[in-house]
Protein backbone atom coordinates (compact mmCIF):
# COMPACT_ATOMS: atom_id res chain seq x y z
CA UNK A 1 0.00 0.00 0.00
CA UNK A 2 1.39 3.20 -1.02
CA UNK A 3 0.93 6.20 1.57
CA UNK A 4 0.80 9.70 0.27
CA UNK A 5 1.27 12.58 2.94
CA UNK A 6 -1.28 15.71 2.50
CA UNK A 7 -0.23 18.70 3.35
CA UNK A 8 -0.68 22.05 3.02
CA UNK A 9 -0.93 25.71 4.99
CA UNK A 10 -3.64 27.03 6.53
CA UNK A 11 -6.31 28.30 4.37
CA UNK A 12 -4.91 26.42 1.33
CA UNK A 13 -8.15 23.97 0.65
CA UNK A 14 -6.05 21.14 2.03
CA UNK A 15 -9.60 19.70 3.62
CA UNK A 16 -11.61 19.98 0.78
CA UNK A 17 -8.90 18.22 -1.02
CA UNK A 18 -8.80 15.27 1.73
CA UNK A 19 -12.40 15.03 1.23
CA UNK A 20 -12.55 14.60 -2.45
CA UNK A 21 -9.23 11.70 -1.98
CA UNK A 22 -12.03 10.29 0.23
CA UNK A 23 -14.67 10.69 -2.36
CA UNK A 24 -12.68 8.79 -4.62
CA UNK A 25 -12.63 5.59 -1.88
CA UNK A 26 -9.34 6.30 -0.75
CA UNK A 27 -8.81 6.08 3.02
CA UNK A 28 -7.95 9.59 4.72
CA UNK A 29 -6.64 9.94 8.03
CA UNK A 30 -7.58 13.26 9.21
CA UNK A 31 -5.04 14.29 11.91
CA UNK A 32 -7.23 17.27 12.95
CA UNK A 33 -10.29 15.21 13.97
CA UNK A 34 -7.79 12.84 15.69
CA UNK A 35 -6.75 15.66 17.70
CA UNK A 36 -10.28 16.62 18.54
CA UNK A 37 -11.22 12.97 19.55
CA UNK A 38 -8.35 13.00 21.63
CA UNK A 39 -9.37 16.53 23.27
CA UNK A 40 -12.91 14.53 24.37
CA UNK A 41 -11.03 11.43 25.55
CA UNK A 42 -7.74 10.29 25.55
CA UNK A 43 -5.37 13.22 26.12
CA UNK A 44 -7.73 15.60 28.82
CA UNK A 45 -6.32 14.56 31.56
CA UNK A 46 -2.59 14.98 30.34
CA UNK A 47 -3.20 18.59 29.12
CA UNK A 48 -5.45 19.81 31.93
CA UNK A 49 -3.12 19.00 34.37
CA UNK A 50 -0.03 20.32 32.11
CA UNK A 51 -2.30 23.23 31.21
CA UNK A 52 -4.85 24.08 34.79
CA UNK A 53 -8.32 25.36 33.65
CA UNK A 54 -8.17 24.68 30.03
CA UNK A 55 -10.87 22.02 29.99
CA UNK A 56 -14.51 22.36 30.95
CA UNK A 57 -16.81 19.51 31.41
CA UNK A 58 -14.37 16.46 30.91
CA UNK A 59 -13.57 17.89 27.75
CA UNK A 60 -10.17 20.11 26.43
CA UNK A 61 -11.53 23.79 25.68
CA UNK A 62 -9.47 24.16 22.08
CA UNK A 63 -9.86 28.71 23.15
CA UNK A 64 -8.50 28.53 25.75
CA UNK A 65 -5.59 25.66 25.29
CA UNK A 66 -4.59 27.89 22.51
CA UNK A 67 -4.69 31.10 24.19
CA UNK A 68 -1.71 29.07 26.69
CA UNK A 69 -0.07 28.23 24.08
CA UNK A 70 0.09 29.88 20.82
CA UNK A 71 2.06 32.69 21.88
CA UNK A 72 4.48 30.53 24.01
CA UNK A 73 6.79 28.02 22.20
CA UNK A 74 7.97 26.19 25.56
CA UNK A 75 4.40 25.15 25.97
CA UNK A 76 3.78 24.94 22.49
CA UNK A 77 6.47 22.06 22.49
CA UNK A 78 4.71 20.71 25.66
CA UNK A 79 1.66 20.05 24.20
CA UNK A 80 2.76 18.49 21.20
CA UNK A 81 4.93 16.44 23.40
CA UNK A 82 1.37 14.63 25.04
CA UNK A 83 -0.44 14.86 21.78
CA UNK A 84 2.24 13.59 19.41
CA UNK A 85 2.63 9.64 20.49
CA UNK A 86 -1.21 9.46 21.12
CA UNK A 87 -1.88 11.00 17.31
CA UNK A 88 1.07 8.23 16.06
CA UNK A 89 -0.73 5.24 17.65
CA UNK A 90 -3.67 6.31 16.44
CA UNK A 91 -1.90 6.61 13.19
CA UNK A 92 -0.39 3.13 13.11
CA UNK A 93 -4.04 1.52 13.45
CA UNK A 94 -5.65 3.53 11.04
CA UNK A 95 -2.89 2.56 7.77
CA UNK A 96 -3.15 -1.08 9.19
CA UNK A 97 -6.67 -1.09 9.14
CA UNK A 98 -6.40 0.21 5.74
CA UNK A 99 -4.00 -2.05 4.35
CA UNK A 100 -5.61 -5.23 5.95
CA UNK A 101 -8.88 -3.52 3.81
CA UNK A 102 -6.99 -3.61 0.23
CA UNK A 103 -6.80 -0.58 -0.12
CA UNK A 104 -3.64 0.15 -3.01
CA UNK A 105 -3.75 4.03 -1.66
CA UNK A 106 -4.22 5.82 1.81
CA UNK A 107 -4.02 9.38 2.74
CA UNK A 108 -2.90 10.95 6.30
CA UNK A 109 -3.63 14.31 6.11
CA UNK A 110 -1.40 16.39 7.99
CA UNK A 111 -1.02 20.12 8.29
CA UNK A 112 2.48 20.20 9.57
CA UNK A 113 3.98 16.91 7.96
CA UNK A 114 7.13 18.60 6.95
CA UNK A 115 7.47 20.32 10.25
CA UNK A 116 7.13 17.66 12.21
CA UNK A 117 9.50 15.44 9.84
CA UNK A 118 6.09 13.08 8.78
CA UNK A 119 7.24 13.27 5.02
CA UNK A 120 9.75 10.59 6.65
CA UNK A 121 6.51 8.41 7.25
CA UNK A 122 4.95 8.57 4.13
CA UNK A 123 6.06 7.26 0.71
CA UNK A 124 5.23 10.36 -1.36
CA UNK A 125 3.49 14.28 -0.14
CA UNK A 126 0.67 16.02 -2.07
CA UNK A 127 0.87 19.83 -1.39
CA UNK A 128 -2.37 21.56 -2.00
CA UNK A 129 -1.39 25.29 -2.71
CA UNK A 130 -3.79 28.21 -3.73
CA UNK A 131 -2.90 32.17 -4.20
CA UNK A 132 -1.46 33.98 -1.60
CA UNK A 133 -4.89 36.54 -1.78
CA UNK A 134 -7.23 33.49 -2.10
CA UNK A 135 -5.25 31.97 0.91
CA UNK A 136 -6.06 35.58 3.46
CA UNK A 137 -9.35 35.75 2.18
CA UNK A 138 -10.38 32.18 3.10
CA UNK A 139 -8.81 31.92 6.36
CA UNK A 140 -10.13 35.65 7.68
CA UNK A 141 -13.53 34.38 6.98
CA UNK A 142 -13.74 32.04 9.31
CA UNK A 143 -15.10 32.55 12.59
CA UNK A 144 -12.76 34.13 15.47
CA UNK A 145 -9.68 34.96 13.25
CA UNK A 146 -8.01 37.84 13.79
CA UNK A 147 -4.70 39.28 11.60
CA UNK A 148 -2.76 38.76 14.91
CA UNK A 149 -4.24 35.17 15.16
CA UNK A 150 -3.57 34.31 11.53
CA UNK A 151 -0.13 35.40 11.93
CA UNK A 152 0.96 33.78 14.55
CA UNK A 153 -0.23 30.46 12.65
CA UNK A 154 1.89 31.45 9.67
CA UNK A 155 5.07 31.75 12.00
CA UNK A 156 4.94 28.10 12.91
CA UNK A 157 4.35 27.04 9.14
CA UNK A 158 6.98 26.39 6.63
CA UNK A 159 6.46 29.04 3.70
CA UNK A 160 4.20 27.53 0.71
CA UNK A 161 6.90 28.33 -1.74
CA UNK A 162 9.04 25.92 0.95
CA UNK A 163 6.42 22.73 0.44
CA UNK A 164 5.83 23.14 -2.99
CA UNK A 165 9.58 22.60 -3.63
CA UNK A 166 10.28 19.59 -0.91
CA UNK A 167 6.62 18.26 -2.48
CA UNK A 168 6.20 15.05 -5.33
CA UNK A 169 2.75 16.54 -6.46
CA UNK A 170 1.06 19.85 -6.03
CA UNK A 171 -2.82 20.38 -5.59
CA UNK A 172 -3.54 23.95 -6.93
CA UNK A 173 -7.05 24.87 -5.44
CA UNK A 174 -7.55 28.20 -6.84
CA UNK A 175 -10.15 27.44 -9.59
CA UNK A 176 -12.69 24.96 -8.18
CA UNK A 177 -13.12 21.49 -7.38
CA UNK A 178 -13.21 19.69 -10.94
CA UNK A 179 -9.76 20.67 -12.18
CA UNK A 180 -8.61 19.41 -8.49
CA UNK A 181 -10.26 15.96 -9.10
CA UNK A 182 -8.78 15.20 -12.09
CA UNK A 183 -5.85 16.26 -10.72
CA UNK A 184 -6.48 13.70 -7.36
CA UNK A 185 -6.86 10.88 -10.52
CA UNK A 186 -3.52 11.63 -12.21
CA UNK A 187 -1.81 11.41 -8.54
CA UNK A 188 -3.88 8.39 -7.62
CA UNK A 189 -3.02 6.68 -11.31
CA UNK A 190 0.96 7.78 -10.52
CA UNK A 191 0.72 6.29 -7.04
CA UNK A 192 -0.63 2.94 -8.52
CA UNK A 193 2.95 2.47 -10.11
CA UNK A 194 4.70 3.38 -7.03
CA UNK A 195 6.69 1.09 -4.58
CA UNK A 196 7.16 2.18 -0.97
CA UNK A 197 9.77 3.11 0.63
CA UNK A 198 8.16 3.59 4.19
CA UNK A 199 10.67 2.71 7.22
Amino acid sequence: MIVLGLTGSIGMGKSTTASLFAEAGVPVYDADAAVHRLYEGEAVAAIEAAFPGTSIDGKVDRNRLSARVVHDPAAMKQLEEIVHPMLGASRQKFLRDAEQSGAPVAVVDVPLLFETGGEKRVDAVVVVTTSPQLQRERILARPNMTEEKLAAILARQMPDAEKRKRAHFVVDTSHGLDPVRSRIRDILAEAAKMTSGRT
